[in-house]
């Protein structure tokens, strides 16, 4: 049993390695780029659509009306960057139930990654949004005071957001091989099942804390300014 897809080499050739993670990862942009060629090829406007592009504007809907209600305003703005961040979690973990597949998610590189991603997002949106100067702004307001507690705040959530995914999905991953090893008969399917389930929750979490996160830049501003 491998504690995490880092573990598991699949291709070596001097010091350039190639683990399950990495393979795992690039299968599910693969099949991310499928699904998003067939519900847009033949994308259309009319009454008569075909099912792929309904299922894929019912997931869009879904994701906008969720930013909208989290941030407050326009989901447009954050609709590319959260609804990448949440198709990939959910279709990470979906996909446990294929033989010999490991979610990419289990390994703390690929959510640390993803931690990082929205890390790096806050400030861009902001900076978008507000212009740098007035984004700089509220690391020191009320007072100078909190510019190194707004900075460990910022470093403590990212690090929170990949420990916390990496920490779910895996431990699903493990308790289920577990159960496969010790009854491989019944309980398997029920926690096969349970972690497909907990692996769609954790992608909901995670876009939902990034969404918080990403539009709390905006929110600070409004408070600063009276909501002006």
């Amino acid at each position: 049993m491998h504690l995490t897809p880092d573990s598991i080499t699949l291709w070596q050739w001097g010091f350039i390695r190639i683990n399950a993670t990495l393979v795992y990862t690039w299968a599910v942009m693969a099949v991310l780029l499928v699904i998003t060629w067939l519900a847009t090829r033949k994308i259309t406007s009319h009454r008569e659509i075909s099912d792929w592009q309904n299922a894929l504007e019912a997931l869009v809907s879904l994701i906008r009306g969720q930013i909208r209600e989290l941030a407050g305003t326009g989901p447009d703005r954050y609709l590319g960057f959260i609804g990448a961040l949440y198709m990939f979690i959910a279709l990470s973990n979906f996909l446990s139930f294929v033989p010999g597949y490991h979610p990419p998610t289990s390994s703390l590189s690929t959510t640390a990654a993803l931690a990082v991603c929205v890390f790096c997002a806050v400030p861009i949106y902001g900076i978008a949004e507000e212009g740098l100067a007035e984004y700089l702004k509220h690391y020191v307001r009320p007072v100078f005071v909190m510019l190194p507690f707004r900075i460990i705040s910022e470093i403590s959530r990212t690090i929170a957001l990949a420990v916390r995914l990496f920490g779910n999905v895996a431990s699903g991953s493990i308790l289920a091989a577990i159960l496969l090893s010790v009854s491989p008969l019944f309980f398997p399917v029920i926690m096969r099942a349970l972690e497909l389930l907990i692996g769609q929750v954790q992608a909901f979490i995670f876009a939902v804390l990034a969404t918080v996160y990403v539009a709390s830049g905006r929110r600070a501003h409004d408070r600063s300014t009276g909501g002006e």
